[in-house]
């Protein structure tokens, strides 16, 4: 089975060995469903998390080396003709022909009723391909579960360097291809995004990781080694088209 992006999870009391948490999967094709109109809002929640915890493998030699000092631009399509999905604190541009694929449960998970436990909801986001082997997700985490620390992180940066954090995003086993620092414009000033780009189990991987108000906001593109030729360019695109409200 495929692992599509990865999390190391530091809980509060941490085992004896690092946790790996998989938050995109391929999606089979039975469940795709078809829609006639794209959900363009998604439920507010108070809080979000993953479920789905795996033992991680040790680090590869390649994370040591994930910057040099000159890096050729990316190679990124233009997608402002892309229809633009809002969701809770955030919008990313979702490619031609791919399909909403949130199942109804998700947009009510996260609300308690009565003080009953709210159900953890998976993804803020998911849209794939008719047949399921291209997909991008959104998942937000809040910063303290990624690493241990007493403050609240407003910046990407308070996670570590770009070569730092990949320990956190990228997976252990996996072909680290890119790493690189990206800052958006905006009102108060910059906002940084962290871009890993990777190949682990016949799958490639383009991943982009921000924060904000305490909270990890992580958009992650995958497809099949051999369609990356073809569909790439769009994949990661879209990855980057994610921008924080």
């Amino acid at each position: 089975m495929a692992l599509l992006i990865f999390l190391s999870l530091h809980p509060p009391n941490p085992p004896q060995g690092p946790q790996l948490n998989s938050l995109i999967t391929p999606v089979p094709t039975t469940v795709i469903k078809t829609l006639n109109t794209k959900r363009q809002f998604i439920t507010n929640t108070t809080s979000v998390c993953i479920n789905f915890l795996a033992q991680q493998n040790p680090l590869p030699q390649s994370l040591a080396e994930t910057s040099t000092p000159s890096k050729p631009a990316l190679n990124i399509a233009n997608t402002k003709s892309w229809f633009q999905f809002y969701g809770d604190g955030f919008a990313i541009r979702v490619p031609p022909e791919f399909e909403d694929i949130m199942e109804p449960e998700d947009f009510n998970a996260g609300a308690s009723l009565y003080g009953d436990k709210a159900k953890p909801r998976t993804f803020a986001a998911r849209f794939a391909t008719t047949d399921g082997s291209e997909v991008l997700s959104v998942v937000i985490r809040p910063t303290n579960q990624l690493k241990i620390t007493f403050l609240e992180a407003q910046d990407i940066t308070d996670l570590g360097s770009i070569k730092e954090a990949a320990k956190i995003f990228v997976p252990g086993g996996a072909t680290l291809f890119n790493a690189r620092t990206i800052k958006i414009k905006e009102d108060e000033g910059f906002k940084t995004y962290y871009f890993y780009e990777f190949g682990r189990d016949e799958q490639h991987i383009v991943l982009v990781a921000t924060v904000n108000s305490g909270k990890a906001i992580i958009a992650g593109a995958t497809a099949p080694q051999s369609k990356w030729d073809d569909d790439g360019v769009k994949l990661r695109s879209a990855a980057i088209s994610l921008t924080v409200l």
